[in-house]
């Protein structure tokens, strides 16, 4: 076999193969006998179809079938080889004149870039930090309360206030007709949790049971409802029962049914904070990566493979059809998405993916087992059963392997951040918290 490889482009690579026809025929040959074996055709016994029928019926198939296996396996002996690394698969077509006895191929194909990472020291990245306070605490105990809540009903003449859970009929009209989802019949809510707009719950906070009220409401532009967004509506609301909350005590009780052992208010504060801690540990270190990732790839030169890259735009637009299916779209698999709304992401992602890849090869930051180990133990621990989810994360290579890829990306990101400049800067428990 002969092997040519030229240069179209920075990336783009042509090779030209060259098969004896003699060693497709042989191969096709043995694969139609082993056929004819087991093949079934009517008015022939298995196994006693004439060679010249099998031949008929199964050549061009067989005769493709090989072309494919031999080309193919010409192409990755010829590009190992040459020691090229190939991106994505290639584009073979067979060549007009070749030698008498031989058949010849062009593959043109893409090869993985060369990378080059700039000095990292000249690179700035910022380095948010977060403590857990005294108040953060107290704010997640009040949610704690409040989740545990009990209503009892507040006597007729008491008016709504905010906390109390209401229940209410109530008709909204626009232009005078009932629109959907504008009446409904023992509606609950709790008053003031902005789980309804803002003019409804005004509208209701101080009314009694029994009571009726009509009132204007603006949705908003932006309302979820498109058929209602931006108009007014006129509506009828009754409040049939109102329900004062009660929040249980901070106290020993309460503790014991959080599942705190002890039982003291003491330890079910520190459990609260080991909680915070650990989640505020993974949002920095999630914003921290990001910021890292972005001062590695502005540092780095590299021409981006473009079926690397098409690949990538094929799995999102494969990701956003699933995405639909599972909403319960109609025709989610044949609705038309453009590839281009993906490709800047694609590119990120595969620009990303190499930089990352070479950074780790060079600076041997492969993941290490007691790594992954602590990782997994860390991602456990704030289950109820701690060794049987390590079990599970070990027991699927799958599970392991995405595991692993976390923690090649937390030493990249720890390098970058030894390397770089890093301003640090303290932000709020309650801005990390609520960042989207």
């Amino acid at each position: 076999m002969a092997v040519n490889v030229e240069t179209l482009d920075k990336l783009e690579r042509k090779m030209t193969l060259t098969l004896p026809v003699a060693s497709i025929q042989s191969e096709v040959d043995s694969r139609l006998k082993r056929l004819a074996r087991t093949v079934k055709m009517d008015g022939f016994r298995p196994g006693k179809v004439p060679m010249s029928v099998v031949a008929q019926r199964y050549g061009y198939s067989v005769h493709y079938e090989v072309l494919n296996d031999k080309v193919g396996e010409a192409f990755a002996q010829a590009a190992n080889e040459a020691q090229l690394r190939v991106a994505g698969q290639p584009k073979i077509t067979e060549k007009d004149g070749a030698p008498e006895g031989e058949m010849a191929f062009d593959a043109v194909f893409e090869v993985y870039p060369e990378v080059k990472i700039g000095d990292l020291a000249g690179a700035e990245v910022e380095k948010v930090s977060t403590e857990v306070t005294d108040e953060a605490i107290d704010r997640t105990l009040e949610i704690l309360r409040k989740q545990r809540r009990t209503f009892a009903q507040r006597p007729a003449d008491a008016g709504a206030q905010d906390g109390d859970r209401v229940t209410v009929d109530f008709e909204g009209k626009i232009d005078g007709e009932t629109f959907q989802g504008g009446k409904a019949e023992d509606f609950q809510f709790l008053v003031g949790e902005g789980q309804m707009l803002k003019e409804f719950e005004d509208a209701v906070r101080g009314m009694k049971s029994g009571e009726s009220k009509t009132f204007p409401l603006a949705f908003p532009e932006d309302y979820h409802g498109k058929d209602v967004a931006g108009k007014t509506a006129d509506f009828l609301v009754t409040v049939k029962k109102i329900e004062a909350a009660h929040l249980p005590e901070v106290d020993e009780a309460f503790a014991k049914s959080l599942g705190i052992p002890e039982g003291t208010v003491e330890a079910l504060r520190a459990d609260i904070r080991k909680n915070l801690q650990r989640e505020v540990k993974f949002r920095l270190l999630a914003r921290n990566k990001q910021a890292a990732m972005d001062a590695l790839v502005s540092k780095a030169e590299l021409d981006l493979p473009n079926a690397a890259v098409q690949a990538e735009v094929e799995r999102m637009v494969q990701g956003a059809r699933a995405d639909l299916k599972q909403r319960g779209i109609k025709d989610a698999d044949s609705a038309p998405i453009p590839d281009d709304i993906f490709r800047p992401q694609a590119e990120r992602r595969v620009r990303l993916g190499l930089v990352v890849a070479e950074l780790v090869k060079s600076n041997s930051l492969h993941a290490k087992p007691e790594q992954v180990k602590a990782h997994v133990e860390e991602l456990a621990a704030s289950y109820e059963k701690p060794a049987e989810v390590v079990r599970w994360y070990f027991g699927d290579p799958q599970r392991l392997a995405e595991v692993e890829a976390v923690v090649i990306e937390n030493n990249v990101t720890e390098f970058v951040l030894s390397k770089a400049k890093t301003v640090e800067k303290q932000l709020a428990f309650d801005e990390l918290m609520n960042a989207a």
